[in-house]
């Protein structure tokens, strides 16, 4: 069947819908197609049930670390199978909430791959959908390893369906995948392995607060071992082996499970893009400072599937999408501004950063003082029995702007935030230092940071 549209749009994640749903709003005849279950990757099989179960190993986490302080309870412990029965209470009603609230506005929903065949034509199945403009938002899918075997590991997105964890867990790199995964392993019982090519994990992160973060991922009980690369993988009757490269030297590792944490990349290659005339590459659709196609300018692209250099996060893929909308309905005149965001590793603590890193700023020219410190003796780590903390903040030199912030501790993940909005509204060093926070808390600790 043959039909017309303003919008087609692919996925269904936050950048879909929300250029979807203003497109819809403003009268557009709109379609939006997924060949998943409606709801995209945040939603059902990233990081709202991921929080989930960090959630249960931060519960376990304090009430050890508690112990003979005041707690006097049995050994806390995570009941994986009744926590996968509480996590799929958030992603199970999600499809059907979602593609029933695209009925109601009046958006034609199509279930199936997505592929072009011209440049504003795409095939759905047996269907064959044109319109005026075409965006792009399928998210990311695992990168191909490329080594012998690779078809018995499994992905996050499996992980997150477990119904059981096994003793011997072995991840294949060194990024956010495999860190929040293995603090909610460890939690469980596991025997965690990690392996990393490289010679410094999350090299996205502080390397000073990654390695805080790794020493304390290694008291827990983890074998983090880097420089190390995954060659090949082998089914045993008792489980896996995992050949690595350490050094030139090899070495076998045995693991009940082996998961894929080693990158993810743009969902975009089967969609036969260059039927489109759409340039693209293993960074996603080239785009303009508009988020639009630079080779075609009917198709735009927001989210993870935009070559844009937004950071891969949720919020920021919402961002973009809205940013399209605006600049489908209205012109294009709407550019993204990348300040100030902020990104977590949700392990137990988290580690966090928004801003620039130290050899970013140097790279830009910049004079800025750094302010760094372990913080595990500040009463804010104390009272909740958190030995592992610490910061580093830069600022500039006579502007007294922040430029970044990195933090390891137990309310990371929050207090970042509070840099975020200094960062993005412009607020100095000197006025973050003035503000009164409520105390005692976690942000009544930032302008000691300054």
């Amino acid at each position: 069947m043959k039909r017309k549209f303003d919008l087609i749009t692919i996925g269904t994640g936050s950048a879909a819908s929300a250029v979807a749903s203003r497109c819809r709003a403003a009268g557009w005849q709109v379609a939006i197609v997924d060949s998943r279950p409606f709801g995209g990757t945040c939603a059902l099989r990233g990081c709202d049930p991921k929080k989930v179960l960090v959630g249960a190993a931060e519960v376990t986490d304090w009430s050890r670390r508690m112990r003979n302080k005041g707690i006097d309870a049995k050994e806390v412990s995570i009941d994986w199978s009744e926590l996968m029965r509480f996590k799929r209470s958030f992603t199970e009603p999600v499809p059907k909430h979602r593609e029933e609230a695209y009925r109601k506005a009046g958006i034609a929903a199509f279930h199936g791959r997505a592929h072009f065949a011209g440049p504003t034509t795409i095939r759905v199945g047996e269907d064959v959908l044109e319109a005026s403009a075409i965006v792009i938002a399928a998210g990311q899918k695992p990168v191909d390893l490329k080594i012998p075997g690779v078809e018995h590991l499994i992905t996050s997105e499996q992980f997150l369906e477990l119904e059981s964890l096994p003793p011997r867990i072995l991840f294949i790199g060194g990024g956010y995948i495999a860190f929040e995964f293995a603090h909610v392993a460890l939690r469980v019982g596991s025997q965690v392995t990690i392996v990393h090519r490289g010679n410094r994990p999350l090299p996205q992160f502080d390397p000073d607060m990654v390695d805080l973060l790794v020493e304390h991922t290694r008291a827990l009980g983890a074998d983090i071992q880097l420089g190390t690369e995954a060659v090949g993988i082998e089914k045993q009757s008792g489980g896996f082996t995992v050949q690595v490269s350490a050094s030139g030297q090899m070495q076998t590792i045995h693991a009940d499970m082996v998961v894929h944490a080693a990158g993810r990349q743009p969902e975009i290659d089967d969609m036969n893009l260059d039927a489109a005339g759409v340039d693209w590459d293993r960074h996603g659709v080239k785009v303009n400072e508009y988020l639009q196609s630079i080779s075609n300018a009917a198709v735009y692209a927001a989210g993870d599937a935009a070559a844009s250099g937004g950071p891969p996060l949720t919020p920021v893929a919402a961002y973009e999408g809205a940013l399209v909308a605006t600049n489908l309905l209205k012109g294009n005149h709407a550019k993204p501004d990348y300040r100030g965001i902020p990104s977590v590793v949700f392990t137990v603590p988290p580690l966090a950063l928004v801003g620039l890193g130290e050899g970013q700023a140097r790279e830009k020219g910049l004079k800025f003082n750094v302010k760094t410190e372990s913080t595990g003796s500040w009463y804010s780590s104390r009272s909740v029995a958190e030995p592992s903390s610490g910061y580093k903040t830069l600022v500039e030199e006579g502007t007294n702007r922040i430029l970044g912030a990195h933090l390891f501790g137990s309310a990371a993940a929050e207090v970042i935030n509070l840099f975020a909005v200094a960062i993005r509204s412009g607020i100095s060093a000197q006025d973050m230092k003035h503000m009164i926070f409520s105390y005692p808390t976690h942000g009544s600790d930032l302008p000691y940071m300054l």
